[in-house]
């Protein structure tokens, strides 16, 4: 073995998806993740520290989902009560204009755009690690940093999904010669199912951020790394694609922030909701989605009926999203009015018994944009965490879509981000077209609910857009169509976007019931939709944490005390 020591991949601790105990808990999609954090929280650290132990290790085995070269967003639930948000989503360089992604009079086609320089915006992780850590962490960073060197260096095996996820990358990949070393056999090929992964430059990297702290990540080689990566592509000569140079400096590394902002909040029922507000459009949206459903009492006759509401719920809520929502630091974004329960009033009278089946216009909140096109990688991962201090953790980051942009940052085993592409890039108005220095909006929907003030469920999923749909309807599931949360994580998936169709799994055998007595049309099936993590609360400390059990090759759930 190379780098810290000798030996194999660390032997993995078992996995399974559902854990119930005291002393905290961990929910991730990923088995060494998971355990990073519950050593974490073994050894003293709290819900935060942890949550950074288990990014790093997701970072290596997870990397076309979520890394440093990415970013996400924090909701955090302190002993106080309070609830507050870290925002580490990437930005633009300076000089992105809203129609940097045109040629020729037209906006580049996704893969074009996407698999490119121009598609990387600066990277948020770091900064809200450091931020995160500084203001609620107990824990140093270099320190928490450890678990991910040493998956890294030691490596981790290769399983059936992350061999899926290189399938689809394996044209472009095999352009960049620093991405291909690393994902790709000597011929070409993904990597083999059982095999060693490892990634000696990103515990190399990990080493340098943890001695040096964040702000090297942000001034200096590495920062020059990145910016010279994104401006012009390090692309092989027998590279078959056209990699677009791209726009971000190092002035704009240097500038960036990451942004500590308030929750949104509502009401359900006797809960708070608390979530991601903008530049993410997952706490308002979800939270406008569950201010129309709780009007109806009860939710519905039957579940088809529930269902039927909550999809209907959705298409309108996803409408105002649409019409409203971008960086508030270019945009109002109209959040009281979004949130408020005379405007659910308004937009629930417009559903009937029938689905409406087409895209309906967003409601009236004050002037805004034109409604933008959907948008969102499916790839992004979410990790739940809670210590027996006080602190909750609902955690959502991602590089963009499954493999970023595909360009791993030379030197460094950082795979970068494609965020950029979540702009509305083909829209020269929307609220959330490109520009310089802004953030993309996001459907990032890191969720905590508390019941008088105390955690009741924390969730979240990745997914793109139809996150939004996933974590309301799990919310659902649990709340009102009764399932546990393990049940509720497990129930095949549907989600509604304001659409003429509704996207559901195949799994999904209410589609039959809600087209006959409801009239829904439904798209083609989704194999996957989300891949939720989450945790319930319970009296005298227990816990129960769930992750998926099938979805992406199934989760890791696991407590600090388990409970027989």
């Amino acid at each position: 073995g190379g780098g810290h020591g000798g030996g194999g991949p660390q032997q993995p601790p078992v996995k399974t998806a559902t854990a119930t105990g005291t002393g905290g808990a961990a929910a991730t999609v990923d088995v060494l993740a998971t355990d990073a954090a519950i050593q974490t929280l073994k050894q003293g650290g709290n819900a935060v520290d942890a949550a950074v132990a288990a990014a790093g290790v997701l970072g290596v085995t997870e990397p076309f989902s979520a890394g440093i070269g990415g970013g996400g967003f924090m909701v955090i639930r302190t002993p106080r009560g309070q609830v507050t948000t870290i925002d580490g989503r990437e930005t633009a360089g300076a000089a992105m204009k809203p129609d940097s992604f045109w040629e020729n009079g037209a906006a580049l086609a996704f893969n074009d755009a996407r698999y490119s320089g121009l598609s990387a915006g600066v990277p948020g992780t770091v900064a809200k690690w450091d931020l995160a850590l500084k203001r609620y962490g107990s824990k140093p960073l270099r320190k928490l940093l450890e678990p991910g060197i040493r998956v890294a260096s030691k490596g981790f095996t290769v399983d059936q999904t992350f061999y899926d996820q290189t399938v689809p990358n394996v044209d472009y990949f095999d352009d960049i010669p620093s991405t291909a070393a690393i994902y790709l056999d000597p011929d070409g090929t993904p990597r083999d199912v059982g095999s060693t992964l490892k990634n000696p430059d990103l515990a190399k990297t990990y080493e340098y951020i943890g001695r040096y702290g964040a702000d090297a990540f942000y001034r200096g080689p590495l920062a020059k790394a990145i910016a010279n990566a994104a401006q012009t592509p390090p692309t092989a000569p027998t590279a078959n694609h056209d990699w677009r140079k791209g726009l971000i400096t190092e002035q704009d590394i240097a500038k960036y922030r990451a942004i500590e902002r308030k929750p949104t909040k509502v009401d359900y029922k006797g809960l708070e909701v608390w979530g991601m507000g903008p530049p993410s459009s997952g706490g308002s949206t979800v939270g406008e989605a569950l201010n129309i459903l709780e009007g109806y009492q009860p939710l519905g006759a039957d579940r088809t009926q529930a269902l039927h509401r909550f999809l209907e719920a959705s298409r309108y809520s996803f409408a105002d999203r649409g019409k409203y929502l971008g960086d508030p630091a270019f945009v109002t974004v109209p959040l009281d009015c979004l949130l408020s329960q005379q405007f659910a009033d308004a937009r629930r009278a417009l559903i009937t018994d029938r689905a409406v089946n087409a895209a309906v216009p967003g409601g009236d909140c004050g002037p805004a944009g034109v409604t933008p096109a959907l948008s969102d990688g499916p790839s992004t991962t979410h990790l739940t965490i809670a210590d027996d201090k006080g602190y909750v953790v609902s955690y959502t980051f991602t590089v963009e879509s499954t493999g970023g942009n595909a360009i791993v940052v030379p030197g460094t085993g950082m795979l970068l981000n494609n965020e950029l592409t979540d702009f509305d890039y083909t829209s020269l108005t929307a609220p959330n077209r490109s520009e310089g220095g802004k953030r993309p909006r996001s459907s990032m929907a890191p969720t905590i609910i508390t019941k008088h003030g105390k955690p009741f469920l924390a969730v979240g999923s990745p997914g793109g857009s139809m996150i939004i749909t996933t974590v309301l309807q799990t919310l659902l599931e649990r709340l009102e169509l009764g399932k546990d949360l393990p049940g509720a994580i497990a129930a095949p998936r549907v989600s509604q976007r304001n659409g003429a169709t509704s996207i559901a799994e195949p799994g999904f055998t209410e589609a039959a019931a809600l087209t006959a007595q409801y009239g829904h049309a439904f798209g083609t099936p989704q194999a996957e939709i989300g891949a939720t993590t989450g945790i319930e609360f319970f009296d005298r400390g227990k816990l129960l944490a769930a992750a998926e059990p099938v979805r992406r090759g199934g989760g890791s759930a696991m407590v600090v005390k388990n409970q027989r």
